[in-house]
């Protein structure tokens, strides 16, 4: 099965030769499922022909922000769309969870809470999932016909599910501690409150449950319209 990747963002030069770019880390993350992989920059304008082009779709996370001013930001949405209506599963993760939401009309906004960078721990369905996280902005507008599926005190639509068409998860299950413990290093300080971010530091070797969420997405991607979900 060919999964397409919708690259958003670049991982931090310090980081991507040693850690890899954000497709690398699906790729490793989403290994043994029987997946392939293609990337496309869309960041730098590179999109797909088609969104038949490839059997599923994941769009990455990236520094930017959904509601900002960037060419690739209204044809990323078209192109959302047009998986929906073609029935070609979707996952984000991230900024792609808030395009995704964005695209088929919810809303996306700076978090007046603040920053959640680390090990966070979310409810899915009454399942409890850790997952590593780094963001600031939200989905504060659930999208019609979207379901929430997991959530926690600081992050109401932590997850959505859109029924037989997309997943999408706020968190980074991708994220592995040392690059979080390198984000901090490299794009926090001065960004994210110092107290955030000894809070994460306290938790860099607390158990994910990564390869749990990555068996759920892998799932998604292969059957969407009898994926269960209810809990990772």
């Amino acid at each position: 099965m060919l999964i397409g990747i919708l690259q958003t963002g670049l991982a931090p030069e310090a980081l991507a030769p040693e850690m890899g770019d954000y497709p690398d880390m699906f790729a490793r993350l989403l290994a043994g499922n029987g997946f392939t992989f293609r990337t496309f920059k869309v960041v730098d304008g590179q999109f797909p022909a088609k969104v038949t082009e490839c059997d599923g779709w994941l769009i990455t996370g990236s520094r930017h922000g959904v509601y900002e001013d960037h060419p690739w930001i209204a044809p990323l949405e078209q192109f959302i769309r047009d998986c929906f209506a073609a029935q070609v599963p979707l996952v984000g993760i991230c900024f792609g969870h808030q395009i995704i939401a964005q695209a088929m009309g919810g809303q996306v906004e700076r978090y007046a809470g603040g920053w959640a960078v680390g090990a966070t721990d979310y409810d899915f369905g009454g399942t409890p999932i850790t997952l590593n996280a780094w963001h600031r902005d939200q989905v504060t507008k659930v999208p019609f016909g979207a379901q929430v599926i997991a959530h926690n005190d600081f992050c109401t639509n932590a997850a959505l599910l859109y029924p037989g068409r997309a997943l999408s998860v706020q968190a980074h299950p991708e994220f592995r501690p040392e690059f979080v413990d390198g984000l901090m290093k490299t794009r926090g300080k001065g960004l994210v409150p110092d107290e955030v971010m000894a809070a994460a530091a306290a938790r860099l070797e607390t158990p994910l449950n990564d390869k749990a969420m990555a068996a759920q997405i892998a799932a998604f991607l292969k059957n969407p319209q009898n994926a269960e979900l209810s809990g990772a």
